[in-house]
């Protein structure tokens, strides 16, 4: 690439936020006298919270910075070239904050151009090529690491990714021809396509080497010094990397992209574009040369930088790494008061795994209480089980194991809540036995100490209403399971006052949740949402409509089907937070007769998920409402019908206050249901549906904020 071109992929856009990652080298004189390696580090100057990313004028930066590098290789300068990262960064991608600012499908094109120049240009040096994978490597920063004619990488990488598909987009650097052509099309399926449909799952390092992606695996302490002598010992012929053959036969080949593109059917019910486009690239790849896989990067590149879909799954991004750190509605952070004992009422599964979450995260004693030994006994137990099972991963050393273990006590009694500043309640979700169990609390603990309810649907501001001290109660709604599922929700009561709050919310974020407020309302923001869906399923259900149908009308809104997600949940919940739904709001929620009889029945849900995939249980069909007049409808229709319920009660929410935002009811659904990056969450799929203006009469969310403007 010329300066020209490189001025140019610079001035593509204006990524006014682009923080530019710089590409420095050092000449390392290499062992054994095989010559002069020439060290790329890639750094944006910034401390590992802000990884290194690439932009047009880092782009523009790296290919200066190669084509000075091919130049003395030309010379008989050098010996080879390497890359790395900056310490626990490798790098992590295209600068996806300048999306927004593309105006055009040229300016997307040149952009896609200008990544694919960079790298070709560094696979092209006449040098050997290394990288050197020191930390988390995602997106443009395998495909440069793939772009290199060998590969180190750390056992300590905690992730390495191709995340494109995720976010509505295909690995568009060389990804979808270079994995390929290295580890198989079936390899390269699993890192682009299933991974990031399954909740953008990441390999670690050691996983990723097993799966072929690099040559030799490092430990950490000595990662760098170490790759460098590797790469001496390749470069003298000490060292001979052999890789496994390709099967480039076309029958395989196509049968594992066409296993792919079922499940990808089963994961968006073909409503996403990037993992078809992503597997179109992936069956050319088989065949293609590089320019020709390149090309074809290119132009889909081009077009999904233009779609609705990535502009969603940026601001779902957006929502997840900065709504989510700044809590809209937190009081004053200086308002919380310090927690140094926790207390815990219960010591079912629920309130375990509260426990195991507190010590890690505080790192304060935790008390565990029940009504006899054997539940205190099998909490705590729970608890130290779960903790032993970290340190055989080598996730904690033995003195940590020792000081984790020592912090959580049980006892039938509440009187070692009296020093406690915190005390959660997880017992069962009935009024009157929480009412109750904060009596008693409130008997034992300071007049400060903050009394929080992990309910999922009842009020806060009844629960509190005949204490001494209501303003001290706060709702703290952990998600199944605890350790999983990010999301907290923070419900302040009627009279809750902003200490109470602010203690919360300090706590929620050093526990690692995002932390989201909600009015205290019936079911809150996610279980308000899921309980209009799941009843509308249900009620389609009811009327006729196979329950096969009813299910595959959600792929790709929902995580997974609702009556696969009712057995997650559990029916019996499932039920109760309908019915107190159905309590509040008659004329919208629905209760069903069916998911009544599955309860009474003691199913665990409609499904036999054994197996790993779910399996109708043979006895459900029988339990199933039979109406005299079936209504039996499609897949369109019935996702219509509950897109257009979920519109008529988000819109209520928001009237209600329930949320703060629009970009609080996604935030709460990406993180405590599962809803797609793609979609937005659920507004934005509400806005470019056009379901958001034909209920409510208008869009949720401005032209423009999770959508391409037209």
């Amino acid at each position: 690439m010329t300066a020209t071109t490189a001025e140019k992929a610079t001035a593509a856009t204006d990524f006014a936020t682009e923080v530019v990652t710089r590409t420095p080298a050092r000449d390392i004189a290499l062992p054994g006298g095989v010559g002069t390696l020439a060290l790329v580090t890639l750094d944006n100057g910034f401390d590992h919270t802000k990884p290194n990313t690439f932009g047009p004028e880092s782009i523009a930066g790296l290919t200066a910075t190669i084509e000075r590098l091919r130049q003395r290789a030309e010379a008989g300068e050098i010996a080879a070239v390497a890359v790395t990262g900056k310490p626990f960064i490798f790098a992590v991608g295209a600068d996806l904050t300048g999306v927004p600012f593309i105006g055009s499908r040229d300016q997307a094109l040149e952009i896609a151009r200008a990544g694919h120049t960079a790298y070709a240009a560094f696979s092209d040096l006449p040098v050997p090529t290394f990288a050197f994978v020191n930390g988390a490597a995602m997106g443009g920063g395998v495909e440069l690491a793939l772009s290199a004619t060998y590969r180190t990488m750390s056992a300590g990488v905690p992730a390495v990714a191709l995340p494109e598909v995720f976010l509505g987009l295909v690995p568009g650097w060389g990804g979808c021809w270079m994995l390929p052509n290295l580890v198989g099309i079936e390899k390269a399926i699993t890192v682009v396509i299933e991974n990031p449909l399954s909740q953008n799952r990441m390999l670690k390092g050691v996983e990723a080497y097993q799966l072929g992606m690099a040559d030799v695996l490092l430990e950490p302490a000595d990662f760098l010094e170490e790759s460098i002598a590797w790469a001496a010992r390749v470069l003298s012929g000490e060292v001979t990397v052999e890789r496994p053959e390709v099967d480039r036969d076309e029958t395989a080949w196509d049968t594992a992209v066409a296993k792919a593109r079922k499940l990808a059917d089963v994961k968006t019910g073909r409503q996403a574009k990037s993992p078809y486009a992503a597997l179109d690239l992936l069956t050319a790849a088989r065949t293609a040369t590089r320019e020709e896989g390149f090309a074809a990067e290119d132009e889909t590149l081009a077009d999904l930088l233009m779609s609705d879909e990535l502009r969603a799954g940026l601001y779902a991004f957006e929502l997840v790494q900065k709504r989510a750190k700044r809590p809209a509605g937190a009081p004053d952070k200086s308002l919380a008061r310090t927690v140094t004992k926790v207390g815990i009422v219960g010591a079912g599964l629920m309130a375990s795994q509260l426990a195991l979450l507190f010590i890690q995260r505080l790192q304060v004693p935790v008390v565990l209480t029940d009504i006899d030994d054997e539940r205190v006994a099998k909490g705590v137990g729970y608890v130290h089980a779960e903790l032993d099972k970290l340190a055989g991963k080598g996730r904690l050393n033995p003195d940590r194991l020792n000081r984790y273990k020592a912090l959580v006590t049980g006892s039938t009694s509440k009187d070692g809540f009296a020093d406690a500043d915190f005390v959660i309640e997880a017992v069962f979700e009935e009024m009157s036995v929480k009412q109750q169990v904060f009596a008693e609390v409130e008997a034992v603990v300071s007049p400060e100490c903050v009394l929080a309810t992990n309910t999922s649907s009842l009020s806060i501001a009844e629960m509190a209403s005949k204490l001494e001290h209501p303003e001290r109660v706060v709702g703290f709604h952990f998600f199944n399971p605890v350790a999983v599922m990010p999301l907290l929700e923070v419900i302040p009561g009627e009279v809750t006052d902003d200490a109470t709050l602010a203690t919360a919310f300090a706590v929620g974020k050093a526990l690692k949740k995002t932390c989201i407020r909600a009015a205290d309302r019936p079911s809150f923001i996610v279980n308000r949402l899921l309980g209009r869906f799941m009843g509308e399923a249900a009620k389609i259900l009811d009327e006729g409509t196979p329950i096969e149908v009813v299910d595959r009308a959600f792929a790709g809104l929902a995580p997974m089907p609702p009556f696969v997600l009712i057995g997650l949940v559990g029916p019996a919940i499932a039920l109760h937070n309908g019915e107190t739904l159905v309590r509040a709001f008659p004329d919208r929620f629905y209760a069903s007769p069916t998911l009544q009889r599955i309860v009474a029945a003691g199913k665990r849900g409609f499904y036999d998920l054994s197996s790993g995939r779910p399996v109708l249980d043979p006895e459900v069909p029988e339990l199933i409402e039979q109406p005299a007049e079936p209504v039996v409808l499609d897949l369109a229709q019935v996702r219509e019908r509950v897109l257009t319920v979920l519109a008529d009660e988000a819109r209520r929410m928001l009237d209600e206050g329930v949320a703060q935002a629009p970009m609080d009811i996604d935030l709460a659904m990406i993180t405590g249901a599962g809803f797609q990056f793609w979609n937005g969450g659920i507004t934005p799929l509400l806005d470019r549906t056009g379901v958001a203006e034909a209920v409510t009469g208008s869009r949720f969310l401005p032209e423009g904020v999770a959508n391409a403007r037209r």
